[in-house]
């Protein structure tokens, strides 16, 4: 018998697509109206130019080959994607939301990364390593399912 999604977890996977969907519309609009490699606009805290990140997080292991990189994350997202259907009705709010934030900035940078260039990074803070939306669904999404987590674990007691 297959594992079917809850309501919790279907509404999970629901919102991460969606925001998979708005991180690459995202993109696509910025490549199409900035172009590859284009000169940057200024936003006085940070700067949008497109720039392609073939490595994995701060472009570390660029010298990877892509579809190490792809597959890996595909393993990844893969793995969420199971954990959202099989327990989401028993997580907490809080950490549902921070697997639909995880799971949909994944989902976004895999899908992204599919075309063998990288993936478009684009918020320059001049601080910081280059960074796109779907990364920072993933560090929110993170920080989150752990807070939420941990919270449910200090209100349940030992």
């Amino acid at each position: 018998m297959k594992a079917r999604p809850s309501p919790a977890g279907r509404g999970v996977l629901t919102v991460a697509a969606a925001l998979a969907g708005m991180d690459l519309l995202v993109k696509f609009a910025l490549v199409r109206s900035l172009g590859h490699d284009s000169h940057m606009t200024d936003f006085v805290l940070f700067k949008v130019q497109a720039a392609y990140n073939t490595g994995i997080t701060f472009s570390a292991g660029s010298w990877l080959p892509q579809p190490v990189i792809a597959l890996a994350l595909a393993l990844l997202v893969g793995v969420l994607g199971v954990f959202v259907v099989r327990s989401g009705a028993r997580l907490p709010v809080l950490s549902r939301a921070g697997a639909a934030l995880l799971l949909g900035g994944g989902l976004g940078n895999l899908v992204d990364r599919l075309d063998g260039a990288g993936v478009v990074d684009y918020l320059h803070t001049g601080w910081f390593p280059t960074f796109n939306l779907a990364d920072l669904f993933v560090v929110a999404g993170a920080g989150l399912l752990v807070l939420g987590t941990l919270r449910s674990l200090v209100r349940e007691g030992p």
